[in-house]
Order: C-alpha cells, then structure tokens, then sequence
C-alpha cells in the first residue's frame, strides 16, 4: 500500500475572543466566549510535490475540523482560559519539567450539588420534614490531588468546613501544568464514596524564570498569583464548581527543569551555587556521557491488600538498558542502596520507574514514575524523592550523578595506554537464587561471557545461596562482561536462573570493586563479584619476582588434572552414576580453566622479561657508545 500526503492549505477560525489582563498587565488570558466557528482547506498527493483537491477525500475535512473543533473546546472556550505571559526579560530558556508542592489545607462552605431539591421532592413524597442537619451538608470528605498520572489523597475529615493541611510533592512533564482537585465524600459506613465536585489550578512557567498560578474564581473571574522566583510559596483560595464551596491551598514550585542542561531551584541554595546553575557557560555536550543512579529507599509504599504485606523492588528502564533492584521482605520502608550505570541517551529520554510488589503468581505493581533527567548538570548530582504515580501513596529515593565527558575521556585514554591490561573477575557467591527443581532448590553455576572468551564457574549443588570464591581473568577489549546464572541438569538442558552485566569501564586501574548485582529476567537473586582492571606496572617487580612458589603452580595444576581424570576413569569403569560423573567433569573444566588464566599470566611475564631484557640492552649500547673516562 502507498502513502497520501495531506496538505493543509488553511484554517480559519471564527468567534468572540476574551482578553483578561491579570498580574498587573504581567500576562493576558484569553478564550473565546462560545464555541468557534471552523474551517479547513485540505489538499492530497501522493508524497511529492503534486497535490489534488480536497474533495477527493471529504471525509477528512470534515474530521480535521470535528478534531480542531473539539480541541478548542477543551482548552480556551469559557469558562476555560489560557495564559500569555508577558515577561520583562528573556531567560532564553525552555522549561520541560518540574518538582511542584501542593498542601491541601481546608475547606468551607461544602455542600452537595441539587441536594435541597432532593431533599424537598423527598419530603413532598413522603408527607414529612426531615429533621437534624440538612442533608446538602458535606459529613465526611477527603480531596484527590491529581497531575497527570500522578494521583494522591487527603485523609478524611469531618464537617461543613474539613481541615487537612496535606502536602504533597507533585511532578510536572513541561513548561505548563494543570492541578486538579477533586472532592469526595465517604458514607455513613465508611466504604463507598461519591465524587462531589473539583476545581483546577494551572501553572506556567514565564520566560523571566518566574512561574504564574492561576484558576477560575467566583462569577467567572479569575484567581491569579505570580511567584517570582522558586520556593517561594502562593496561597490561594479557589471555588468549586457551581459554588459548591471553597478550597484553600497553598503551592511551591521547588524547582524548574530545562532542555538546556540547568536547573532553577530553591533561594535556600546560595547565590553562588545558583549561579552556577542557572548559568549555560558551565555546561558541557550532553553526548556521550555517564549516568548513575543509585536506587537509596523507599517509603510509605502500597502493601497488599489481601495479605498485608509488602516485598518491594524496583525496576529501571533508560532506553533500551533494564536494571532491576534487590527484593526486600515484609516493609514499607525498604533500603535499597543499589547503584546502576546508564550511556546517556540525547533527547530528553525519560528514566522510567516501575515498583512491584513480589507475590507467588505475579508480582503487584505498586505505582510508577517518570524522572526528566535533563536538569542535571556535569559532575553535579541530585537527590531527589519521586512521587509514584497511579497508586495513593509511595515514594522513592533516587540520588542520580552525571560524569563528566573529560572524565570518560580521561578513562577512556589512560586504558588506552595499558600495557598487558586485562580484568581479573572473582565470582564469589550468590543469594536468593530463584528454585529450578521441583525440591525447592537449585545446582547453580555462572557461565562468564566477555566477547569470544566464555568461562564457567564449577556446579554446587541444592543450595540457593551457592560460594564459588573462583578467579577469571581476560585480556581487556573494553567488550560487555556478562554473567549467566545456570541451574545444573545432567540429562535435561540447563535453566537461566538469571543474568546480570558486570560494569568496569569506569573503575580506576588496579583499585578492586566489591559489589552485589540484582540478577535480571528473574524474580529474585543476586550474585556478589569482585572485579579489578588490572594495569601491568613495569616498575614494579612482577609476580614471577614476589611468589616464590609461582613455578610450583604449574605441577600444581598437572597433578589436579591427572587425579580428576583418573577419578573420571573409575567412574566410567565401575559404572558409576551420572551426577558424580558430571561432578568430576566440572573439576576438570575448573582445572582447565585455571590451567589457562595461568599460561595467560606467563605470557604477560615473559612479555615483561622480553621489554626489561630489550631495556637493558639498549642501556649498554648508550654506556658503552660514550666519551672515554679520563683516569686521575
């Protein structure tokens, strides 16, 4: 099938237009007082340059103008406005995200919409007054805070005029935001509730680096306040719809985010510190580097409502990248401390957030979120708490650091210059494997991946918490490291309990890192990994010089290898059974394998011997090609 081009050759737009200065003259709304009149000029082609009339396709027109139509309505028809902000200065900066905090803190006057003329058809039918309070008094209410997705709740309070004095931090994706308020009120028994009414405020972001809050206020009016700068906090007082009451709030923008790479924050950050975040000169090309994020805790997450208990992990996506966190039993508080690398990704990619809830059958989500990470500075890091989003409580923790691209660069260069580098990997031990067998445990072992090269670990059997304490090592090419967790079968294939990439690109040479990984495709599992970028220090003697024993190492692993294959060979002739046998043909993989990370290691020695011989060579050649000694 081919494809159509449609070509819109005008839109017309016909109505009343409203234009209310508020602010002092500092920003305009604007509306249309009724529904517009509009029309759409379309033409078709085929995806070049020709085009035909629109009356061969009219049915688009027609829906073109129905979407337009619609759209308006939505947005700028009265009593709905929007805003146009006339800022004295220019900051030049686009804004595309931003940390807002709401506190509900009362309301008065409540009442029940229609609720009198119930109330008098009720009594007119039944032939009585009702006595005691009137039944268009608000008894037991609680008000829903939504942006966007994101949704959180008041606890209930009593009466005509209920207090609650809750804040909330709410997260705003773009320059201009919409905060809904939604009353709702909880019968008698306490288990069904009913949407009463709402009320919005709406907030923009103007180009001087101030933020406008505004929303409809009695008669059609408007209710207006202009925070000139982050942190500082705006009271308003807003009616519900068809003056069902008031609700009292107050709002502090925390922070503005911008495509630039800076950040306005706060006046509780010093003059200099702003400075320097407000200011572009100091921002370094987004291309190329490094992002850490470090999942620190949680709190006040979902619990199952079944079982009341809560085993919380976290899911992070960036880009294609997926890392998940360790699973926590039995709180609503955990403590994570998890840290994971990402290649920053140019666009604005957002870092998603998932939260589950372990469960037997299918783990819960308990809310989600979106982090903009564009407000982050080079060498700078953030501590932040991120609301989550579809569910009434929860927040985590996140302390995320951009690296630098000179310190890549500079990684990047000195391993470069490594001479005989390679990784020394020690797989230590694993924890909360998930059961493969049927009896509840697993016979785990770790295949290594890096590039072509591809060791194993040896089997240990039933255990969920397996200790190998085993060494690799491989020549360094800057390719993934990879870990595969298997469970052992010695006549069905083998089972992935899981997998994991082992980060070194960042590490300093020789200093080791110790580390638990979260095993991914998993429910559960981690496996503790101690890695060193090994660099071959030519001033330093070699380890041929400091052990002793180095040569011994080979007749060491001769006499491993003869006992393992004679203890192979009277498994065979005694017909013994096929565990045992798989058992003694993973020691002869491990002595293998060990047998190999040893020659690796002579041919860096003799590399070593060959540059210091050739060093001293050359060494005599300069003495002795000197002027003679005049003798005294």
């Amino acid at each position: 099938m081919g494809t159509a081009r449609v070509v819109i050759n005008s839109i017309h737009i016909k109505g009343d237009l409203l234009l209310s200065p508020i602010l002092d003259g500092e920003a305009v709304l604007y509306s249309f007082e009724s529904t517009p009149e509009v029309r759409i000029g379309v033409a078709f082609g085929s995806g070049g340059s020709q085009a035909g009339p629109g009356t061969e396709l009219p049915g688009v027109s027609t829906w073109l103008v129905k979407l337009l139509t619609e759209t308006i309505a939505k947005t700028m028809v009265e009593p709905r406005r929007l805003c146009f902000s006339l800022p004295p200065v220019d900051l030049k900066k686009q804004a595309v995200g931003g940390v807002l905090s709401v506190t509900v803190v009362s309301a008065s006057n409540l009442g029940k919409k229609g609720a009198s003329n119930e109330l008098g058809n009720q009594q007119s039918l039944s032939g009585s007054t009702a006595s005691g309070i009137a039944d268009n008094r608000v008894v037991h209410a609680f008000v829903e805070v939504e942006v966007g997705n994101l949704m959180r709740k008041t606890d209930t309070s009593e009466g005509p005029n209920p207090t609650w004095n809750s804040t909330f931090n709410m997260v705003l994706h773009g320059e201009t935001g919409v905060v809904k308020f939604l009353l709702y009120e909880l019968d008698s028994g306490g288990v069904k509730f009913n949407y009463l009414t709402s009320c919005e405020i709406k907030v923009k972001y103007v180009l001087d680096g101030s933020t406008i809050f505004w929303a409809i206020g009695h008669n059609s009016g408007v209710v207006a306040r202009h925070a000139e700068n982050c942190g500082k906090e705006v009271g308003m007082v807003v009616p519900f719809e068809d003056n069902t009451g008031e609700l009292t709030v107050s709002l502090v923008l925390k922070e503005w985010q911008f495509a630039g790479g800076s950040v306005t924050v706060s006046n509780s950050l010093s003059n200099g510190l702003r400075s320097s975040l407000d200011g572009s000169p100091k921002l370094q090309p987004r291309t190329g580097s490094t992002l850490r994020v470090k999942v620190v805790e949680g709190r006040a997450l979902a619990v199952n409502s079944k079982s009341g208990k809560c085993d919380p992990y976290v899911k992070l996506q960036y880009g294609k990248a997926l890392y998940r966190t360790k699973t926590l039993s039995r709180t609503a508080q955990p403590v994570w401390n998890d840290k994971f690398e990402f290649d920053e990704i140019a666009g604005g990619e957002y870092l998603k957030i998932k939260c589950y809830n372990l469960d037997t059958f299918s783990d819960d989500s308990i809310g989600s979120a979106r982090v903009n990470l564009e407000g982050l500075l080079d060498g700078a890091s953030r501590d932040v708490w991120v609301p989550l989003e579809k569910v009434d409580s929860g927040e985590i923790r996140l302390e995320i650091e951009r690296i630098q691209n000179d310190q890549n660069d500079n990684l990047k260069r000195s391993s470069s210059k490594v001479e005989a580098g390679w990784i020394e990997l020690v797989i230590i031990e694993a924890r909360d494997l998930v059961a493969a067998d049927l009896r509840g445990t697993s016979d785990p072992y770790v295949r290594v991946h890096y590039g072509n090269n591809k060791k194993r670990t040896k089997v240990i059997y039933k255990t969920l918490a397996p200790q190998w304490n085993q060494t690799f090592e491989f020549a360094e090419t800057g390719e993934p490291l990879i870990l595969h967790v298997k469970d052992h079968n010695a006549v069905l294939p083998t089972a992935s309990i899981g997998n994991c990439t082992v980060e070194y690109s960042m590490l300093s040479p020789n200093e080791p890192a110790d580390k638990w990984i979260p095993l991914q495709g998993v429910r559960s599992g981690e496996i503790h990994v101690k890695i060193v970028r090994r660099v071959m220090d030519s001033g330093k003697k070699t380890s041929l010089e400091t052990d002793v024993s180095a040569l011994g190492k080979g007749h060491k692993i001769s006499a491993q290898m003869r006992d393992s294959l004679k203890k192979c060979a009277g498994l065979v002739d005694e017909g013994g059974d096929a565990e045992a046998l798989s058992l003694v043909l993973t020691e002869v993989e491990g002595v293998q394998d060990e047998q190999e990370v040893y020659i690796q290691q002579l041919e860096r020695e003799k590399a070593v011997l060959l540059r210091k011989i050739n060093d001293l060579g050359s060494e005599i050649v300069r003495s002795s090609s000197g002027p003679a000694r005049t003798p005294y």
